[in-house]
């Protein structure tokens, strides 16, 4: 599957107020049958997507009758995706909350299916034609269009409304393969708020700090916002234009962290053969008061399901090792050296061993890496196609026609120079 993004653009005040009225429809559906699960015990899937036909039937709810049925169907699907991840949450007995469903309130999206849409014959145009009647829009991509891809190849079209307009998230069926010319190079790469990243060969990736930088355009408006306020009172239309100025600054900032992880995580897949990272469980990380602002601006999250994403693309081994211990161990003799957060070196000594902090926590997660791939090879532990965030398995992202190559890629392991001093029977 590929999703393509286009902006809505040329249309009038009244077409994107009518887009309005099919989000804040789609959100009272979706909000109806979490209401509906919980008043009625053994509620399923197929019960939520009969009250949809209920909700357009009803006298008292005539608009719900205006939204297309398939997107009707789309708001029932949310619903009971929040409901089923609830119930796995509950199996799995996690700590802490279960996610229980909760009513949205403020939605920002509609989704249709199969009909509801019409796009033009040269796909620079589209055309809702339900209840709503939004109209026409012209579509603006900037990187793809959608000429390379025929009508039956999409799937879903989404109506998003961001701070700077509105945009169509078109779901395209088609699989994207990219080929991947072997490099020979291997590395294991540690997280971290100094630098984004550190690899076993010593390279570091500077931390952007985005959120950092804009603060102080971010406090500034938002103080003006404050001030624009009027407690119980309707808002002017100073105080929302002020809204959507930080709302728009909040926007920059999420952009270009998610650009700056695809970039680096697609580099990193096509400089390596294997790439080991240690799965950071970030939800637990951001209780720390100090560091949880930091820590969310550096998006370590993000990057790691993009690095997944590719080292499918381009069929590259892809390790989760857990992270313990791996900032105390020492690479080469393997001594337990207790340091403190502020402690920036790595001093052994046992071996007298003298490293940057990072670059010896990189080191041992690409050994935890071999070792999990000289396990799986003979067949004591991993499994194909696991969670790469579960700390109790190897996390190997592996293709079936993988296997293979997994003997020379541990074996060059072992002869790196990086990692030259691991002991051989702990990959073997």
């Amino acid at each position: 599957m590929l999703v393509v993004k286009a902006k809505l653009k040329n249309g009038t005040p009244e077409q994107y107020h009518q887009l309005d009225e099919a989000i804040k429809t789609s959100q009272f559906v979706r909000n109806s049958c979490v209401r509906y699960w919980i008043e009625n015990k053994g509620t399923t899937r197929n019960d939520l997507q009969k009250l949809c036909a209920v909700l357009a039937n009803n006298k008292e709810t005539p608009w719900v009758n205006k939204l297309n049925s398939q997107a009707r169907q789309s708001a029932a699907d949310r619903a009971w995706q929040s409901i089923t991840r609830f119930y796995q949450n509950c199996h799995a007995k996690i700590l802490g909350k279960k996610g229980f469903p909760r009513f949205k309130k403020h939605s920002r999206s509609v989704e249709y299916k199969l009909t509801g849409y019409k796009l033009s014959d040269n796909r620079r145009k589209i055309k809702f034609t339900d209840g709503f009647k939004a109209g026409e829009f012209d579509l603006w991509c900037s990187q793809k269009t959608l000429v390379y891809y025929s009508e039956q190849q999409i799937r879903r079209v989404k109506v998003v409304r961001r701070a700077d307009g509105y945009y169509c998230q078109f779901l395209i069926d088609v699989e994207r393969q990219e080929y991947h010319k072997p490099t020979g190079q291997i590395t294991g790469i540690d997280l971290g708020l100094k630098e984004f990243y550190t690899d076993a060969q010593g390279n570091t990736v500077e931390n952007p700090r985005y959120l950092r930088k804009s603060e102080k355009r971010l406090k500034k408006a938002q103080r003006r916002l404050s001030k624009r306020f009027r407690q119980g009172k309707k808002q002017s239309k100073n105080y929302h234009k002020q809204r959507i100025k930080v709302a728009r600054l909040h926007l920059k900032v999420s952009r270009q962290r998610k650009d700056k992880a695809i970039k680096d995580a697609l580099a990193l897949v096509q400089c390596n053969d294997l790439v080991v990272y240690e799965a950071l469980k970030v939800r637990n990380l951001v209780k720390n008061l100090k560091l949880s602002k930091s820590i969310s601006d550096a998006s370590w999250y993000q990057f790691t399901e993009w690095l997944n994403y590719f080292a499918k693309i381009y069929r590259i081994v892809c390790v989760a090792v857990p992270p313990h211990f791996t900032t105390q161990d020492c690479s080469v003799c393997g001594t337990r050296v207790q340091k403190s957060l502020s402690t920036r070196t790595h001093q052994c000594p046992n071996c007298k061993t003298v490293l940057d902090r990072d670059h010896n926590a990189a080191i041992n997660i690409l050994k935890k890496g071999l070792q999990y791939l000289g396990n799986h090879l003979n067949g004591t532990v991993g499994q194909t196609e696991t969670d790469p965030n579960a700390l109790g398995e190897s996390g190997l992202w592996i293709l079936n026609g993988d296997i293979e190559n997994l003997s020379c890629l541990v074996e060059q392991g072992i002869s790196n120079s990086d990692v030259e001093r691991v002991p051989r029977h702990s990959v073997a």
